[in-house]
């Protein structure tokens, strides 16, 4: 599955077992549409994502960032303190994208600004070759 959304909050990661550790994060998508009336709506899905392939990425992963993940959607169940049953979707994510965030504005910022050009001398004497070598 392939979805471009903002995250809802900076990457955590946590240690799982024994050496492992996962980049856990939110990604809010939006999905615009009409309705028969032709009123329009927004409906935002809230997709918990874990990336197991590099957690110094959790740093770029920052509240407000968009990103573009791929990945499996997974069923996850567990009991909770109380005893309840629970379950979850989580997108086991192959590859992130991130299109804005601290990577984005690092790499932005690292440009070269477009050099400013020199205001014409005011007065002086044209050069005295006019002539062009072509």
């Amino acid at each position: 599955m392939q979805f471009t959304g903002r995250l809802t909050a900076d990457a955590e990661v946590r240690q799982v077992k024994h050496d492992k550790k996962v980049t856990a994060f939110t990604v809010a998508v939006n999905k615009r549409y009409k309705t028969r009336e032709g009123e329009k709506r927004e409906k935002t899905s809230f997709i918990r994502c874990a990336y197991w392939v590099n957690p110094g990425l959790a740093i770029d992963l920052t509240k407000g960032a968009i990103v573009e993940v791929n990945g499996l959607i997974e069923a996850e169940a567990w009991t909770d303190k109380t005893g309840r049953i629970q379950a979850s979707l989580t997108c086991s994510v192959d590859t992130v994208k991130l299109y804005s965030g601290t990577a984005a504005k690092t790499t932005a910022s690292a440009q070269p600004e477009e050099e400013k050009s020199m205001p014409a001398a005011s007065g002086g004497t044209p050069p005295e070759d006019d002539d062009l070598p072509f």
